[in-house]
């Protein structure tokens, strides 16, 4: 490693190994998101991802690359779903009902007197 090139290349190395590593897990992600796939299925896949990983990926990726997408972006949805649903629950909250919440979570522990007095002024507010 004395050279500038060998520092070089040992950076292009691990972007690469980087690289591969987060289309591996995107693919296993996607094998186990995938609902219309037969556990069988799935298990040849992760098989012949540990056996051939390079080659593996290359084809799941030629092979099932549209359906992958498709799945993400339907994950994305349901999450933002999920998300704005939770955002209109919380908003419509009156503040005593904020207030009631912030009482069960004391009750529970899970926060203490301080941290329940500052939610309470900033319900009231």
């Amino acid at each position: 490693m004395d050279s500038f090139w060998d520092w070089f290349w040992l950076l292009v190395w691990w972007f690469l190994f980087f690289a591969y590593l987060i289309v591996l897990f995107q693919i296993i992600g996607d094998l186990f998101r995938d609902r219309a796939l037969s556990g069988w299925w799935k298990a040849v896949w992760v098989v012949f991802l540990i056996v051939f990983p390079f080659l593996t990926a290359l084809v799941y990726l030629i092979a099932r690359g549209n359906g992958m997408a498709e799945r993400q972006l339907q994950a994305v949805q349901r999450a933002k779903v999920e998300t704005d649903s939770y955002i209109r629950e919380v908003a419509t909250k009156s503040p005593a009902e904020h207030i009631a919440d912030a009482k069960a979570l004391l009750d529970q522990g899970v926060i203490s007197q301080e941290e329940f007095d500052t939610l309470k002024a900033k319900a009231l507010a």
